[in-house]
């Protein structure tokens, strides 16, 4: 598959080449006399050259254009030649267009005029005048002369691929502002509930509240909830070869955004321009052994007359990383404590009391061959019968391997393909068509565990327990089924096929004197077929009890059930009778309509024009799980999921203001109102911002920001379908009733019923920042920013604490009974015949509040020596605080403090250090992740003497070098993880695989080889 592949590819990129070059070959660059912006965006579209500048101090300025000049230079001479502006360029190729001082001393001379009066030049180019301008974080042009109010952080495609990332999920890790616990894929929520998916929180304030664009459009959300509750972006298989730079935007910005925009933006911009062919070929592997990957891409372009795109193909292979794979966490003897390393209970038999039934040795001698041979007779300390010469419990015993807990992946196994264009034509009146258009295929494959059972009564009861007539006792059996009983642990994996499609196109150009216009469809549609590995529970009980024979008086099933068919392995044809596969086919969509308005001189003030934008929008978003009908049932083993399915529509109005009040003080406004439509119901919701640049000199930038936003209700806490899961709760009414001294000890098993809430509020939230950008030298930017954010109306599940409180207040009478709080409580707690707790119904519900607030600081320094040219940065992130009230009048949780069940680092910190000289350049990376709670503290059970309660911060490290073969061939070296580091030793962390899987993996060093050949066009 390789070998075909690879040669198609480089056919692909010859032929290619072979025609760019017949059109660079003979190409000129002519721009036409006129306004001297417009002239220069013109050039940045023929070249391919990054221009920055002050859109307002162009104004009225215009250029006797240019003809046939040869080269990017030659023409940007023409172009500014008697304009009272000058150029200064840097390596990476970025142009600052400023006043010339000497010009601005002397009378300046008469602007140049055009001979004839020329057709209507072509638009503005928006991403010239924004977006690239965002660009010079990788240049020397300094950031204070072109930062705007808000904190904008740019990791551009040339940083990615120095500091060692190969995937999406690895940026965005890397960003210190990326600071919550999301799912890797080692997750087991992830696998029940998001298989394949990836998640960024910006400020930890949780994935569904971080906006994710791709070239500034909405994309369609994964189309299954993340941990089963709410929408969220992947961005896993967002291609990494195709993108130019990642902008992020942290805090709230719904007035340019829309919803969602909470904890901020992350947009990915893809490559616009290409003057060659580039064929990139990586192939990467672990040096502790297995997750090796190839990755393939090409990306092209061509330009025949008025009509120009760019083009990529990229091919993603990634093969799976087994946890067996590695020491740490192949065997339950890796675990830290003497309980924990007890091996796994893959033939388990209890009484009544819990007591484990002891199969014999022989028994289990009998097994020995199960789990890749290492089933033995084992033992748990505590749970035997009772030993009066101890005064205590002896060991249990059961068949059982300490070696079955590696079965999982660390790495998915990961095949995609994605392809993407990005056209346009231009109009001889100086309007221009444009389209981007994208798909890709993507199958994932997951093992998170061996398959399963124990008695599942019909009504969905796990407990287990049945009378055996055949031994005259009440009996718990448990079986993890083996490799070799399943038929390979191939048959095991969650298969996830995953396809993603998304079209813009539009139209846009000038009309009036100074006005500029974008008129924009886009349609983005993520749809994927899911497979879980199930066992049939009416089938397995039967398999291994045979049918009830009665029921006793305690309403226990009777089985006559020989245990010697527990401790027999099944054969493929008896696993193949109780297994199956549940198959979703869920899918998601969003489709936008949006026209822009937009000119830099709406009026004059004394620091220059303002520039004003106006945008008007309607859309739909819908999503639809399509369950299996029979995972909606208690048909599949301890699996009972709920359906989900809807749409809204939208529509909304926005306005921006830039304001150059005087030369040095710009003020920014910005104003929007979206109204959502579904079900009967209307939500709309203004949300404003405002910004604010002082420049007291050219060197410094001092800059404040302040925003509104909102989060719609998301979809799934709309119109998720009634669904059940297990939890736990204190049955208050009963130990008040007993006037018991602890209530602890009512605690007792719930089946809790959840279902969405289609009369949701928007969540709300409030954001400031403060902060300086400084150049003092040439080459140096350092920045500080301080950020703030407020979030009210946050959207949680209903506390089954507070409705177990509620009802006991209700029924002892410290509440009217009548009362609409006791009404609903009530209604809500179902309780078995002899009166003990059952079940509880939740809804979410607008209730939480969450803050944080801090510190990013970020470094940059450039400078050139005798042995090559250094380029330092470095980012750190510090959050003062981070506090969570579910409930108000709940206590405030502090979520860095002991025992608060949050997991996430108060600082990360990450720094590179490059070194450029002629053909080679080398650049070292590292990350600095501040302190976690160990396993008792996230556990919410850390005492004082304990181990902890925190652990340390730990360090990693990225190493890559590049040599240029001429002008159009690299050959790059890439180390990831390059001491070798593994998780951090927890003592506390006695869940597998005995490490904080949000934060780290023993995938371990990992080296990866890139060749890059570009064919015609520029050098590399």
């Amino acid at each position: 598959m390789r070998r075909p592949l690879r040669m198609l590819l480089l056919s692909l990129a010859c032929s290619t080449a072979l025609a760019q070059a017949q059109v660079s070959s003979s190409s000129t660059i002519d721009v036409p006399a006129g306004d001297l912006a417009t002239a220069l965006n013109t050039l940045a579209r023929q070249s391919g050259t990054q221009l920055v500048y002050r859109a307002d101090q162009l104004k009225g300025v215009h250029t006797a254009g240019v003809h046939g000049a040869t080269s990017t230079e030659q023409a940007l001479e023409s172009l500014l030649r008697g304009s009272g502006f000058s150029a200064t360029r840097d390596a990476s190729g970025a142009v600052l267009i400023e006043r010339d001082q000497a010009a601005a001393e002397r009378p300046a001379a008469p602007a140049a005029q055009p001979k004839s009066t020329p057709a209507n030049p072509p638009p503005d180019d928006k991403p010239v005048t924004k977006f690239e301008t965002l660009q010079v974080t990788g240049s020397r042009i300094p950031r204070a002369q072109i930062e705007g109010p808000a904190p904008i952080t740019v990791i551009t495609a040339e940083e990615i691929k120095a500091n060692g990332f190969t995937t999406v999920p690895d940026v965005l890790r890397a960003m210190t502002q990326n600071g919550g616990e999301t799912q890797s894929q080692q997750s087991a929520s992830g696998a029940d509930f998001s298989p394949g998916a990836q998640q960024v929180d910006l400020r930890g304030l949780g994935p569904n509240h971080t906006l994710v664009l791709v070239n500034g459009r909405r994309i369609a959300d994964f189309p299954m909830p993340f941990k089963g509750r709410s929408n969220f972006t992947d961005i896993s298989n967002i291609p990494i070869g195709m993108i130019d730079r990642i902008e992020v935007l942290t805090g709230s910005a719904s007035a340019i955004y829309g919803s969602d925009a909470i904890s901020g933006v992350v947009n990915f911009i893809l490559k616009k321009r290409i003057d060659g062919t580039v064929l990139d070929v990586r192939a990467g592997t672990t040096t502790e052994g297995g997750g090796s990957s190839f990755d393939a891409s090409i990306v092209s372009g061509f330009e025949h007359g008025d009509f120009s795109g760019v083009y990529s193909l990229e091919f993603t292979s990634q093969n799976p990383l087994w946890a067996y794979d590695r020491d740490i966490q192949d065997s339950t003897l890796d675990a830290p404590t003497a309980s924990s390393r007890a091996a796994r209970r893959a033939y388990l038999r209890t009484d009544d009391t819990d007591t484990y039934l002891d199969p014999g040795a022989a028994t289990c001698a009998a097994l020995a061959g199960q789990n890749r041979g290492s089933t033995y007779h084992a033992s748990r300390p505590g749970w035997g019968p009772y030993d009066p010469d101890l005064d205590d419990y002896g060991p249990g015993y059961y068949c059982g391997s300490d070696k079955s807990i590696g079965y999982g992946t660390i790495l998915s196994k990961r095949r995609g393909i994605n392809g993407y264009a990005s056209l346009s034509y231009a109009f001889g009146n100086g309007s221009e068509w444009f389209a981007d258009l994208q798909a890709g295929h993507h199958t994932v494959d997951i093992f998170r565990d061996v398959t399963s059972w124990s008695y599942m009564a019909p009504d969905g009861n796990e407990e287990g327990y049945f009378n055996n007539q055949a031994t005259g006792g009440i009996e718990y059996w448990q079986r993890q089924f083996s490799p070799e009983e399943m038929g390979g642990l191939n048959r095991g994996m969650i298969e996830t096929t995953q396809r993603t499609f998304g079209i813009t196109t539009g139209f846009k150009g000038t009309f009036g004197e100074s006005w500029n216009y974008e008129a924009s469809l886009s349609h983005s549609r993520y749809d994927a077929t899911i497979s879980w590995p199930q066992i049939v529970a009416a089938r397995a009980n039967a398999l291994f009890l045979g049918e009830p024979v009665g029921e006793d008086d305690d309403g226990l099933p009777i089985f006559d059930a020989d245990p010697t068919r527990l401790y027999t392995p099944l054969t493929r044809a008896e696993y193949d009778s109780i297994a199956a596969r549940t198959v979703y086919h869920p899918e998601s969509e969003t489709s936008t309509a949006a026209f822009t308005a937009s000119t830099i001189d709406l009026f004059a003030l004394p620091g220059g024009d303002a520039g004003f934008s106006g945008t008007l929008e309607v859309g739909r978003q819908a999503y639809d799980l399509n369950p299996d009908p029979l995972a909606t049932e208690y048909y599949y083993y301890s699996w009972r999921d709920s359906d989900g399915h809807g749409s809204r529509n939208r529509w909304a109005g926005a306005g921006e203001l830039r304001m150059p009040v005087v030369d040095t003080l710009n003020l920014s406004l910005a104003g929007r109102y979206d109204q959502y439509r579904y079900s009967g119901h209307e939500i709309g919701k203004a949300t404003w911002s405002t910004g604010l640049e002082w420049r007291p000199i050219d060197s410094l930038l001092v800059r404040g920001s302040y925003g509104t936003a909102f989060r719609a209700p998301d979809l799934h806490y709309v119109y998720a379908g009634v669904g059940n899961d297990e939890t736990s709760g204190i049955d208050y009414y009963n130990c008040l009733n007993d006037d018991a001294d602890d209530c602890e000890e009512y605690s007792e098993g719930l089946i809790r019923t959840r279902a969405g809430n289609r009369k949701l509020d928007p969540e709300t939230s409030k954001s400031w920042t403060a902060g300086f950008v400084w150049s003092p030298l040439d080459g140096l930017d350092l920045s500080l920013d301080w950020f703030d954010i407020d979030m009210r109306n946050q959207v949680q599940d209903m506390s089954v604490d507070s409705i177990l409180r509620d009802e006991a207040s209700c029924r002892l009478g410290d509440l009217d009974i009548n009362s609409p709080t006791c009404v609903d409580a009530l209604a809500r707690i179902t309780r078995s015949s002899n009166g003990s707790l059952y079940g509880i119904y939740v809804n979410p519900i607008n209730v939480a509040r969450e803050t944080t607030s801090g510190a990013d600081l970020s470094a940059r320094y450039r400078f050139d020596t005798s042995v090559g040219r250094f380029t330092l940065s470095a980012n750190h992130t510090w959050v003062k605080r981070h506090d969570f009230q579910q409930y108000k009048g709940d206590r405030v949780e502090d979520e860095f403090e002991v025992n608060s069940g949050f997991d996430i680092p108060r600082t990360k910190t990450s720094a590179s250090v490059t070194w450029e000289k002629d053909a080679w350049s080398a650049t070292l990376h590292g990350e600095r992740l501040g302190r976690l709670p160990n396993g008792w503290s996230y556990d919410q059970v850390w005492e004082d003497g304990d181990p902890g309660p925190t652990i340390a911060p730990t360090y990693r490290f990225n190493a890559s070098a590049q040599y240029t073969f001429g002008d159009h061939a690299r050959l790059s070296l890439a180390v990831t993880n390059l001491f070798n580091k593994m998780p951090p030793h927890d003592p506390t962390y006695t869940a597998y695989p005995y490490y904080d899987i949000s934060w780290f993996d023993a995938v371990g060093r990992t080296v990866y080889v890139q060749y890059t050949h570009k064919f015609g066009g520029s050098p590399l």
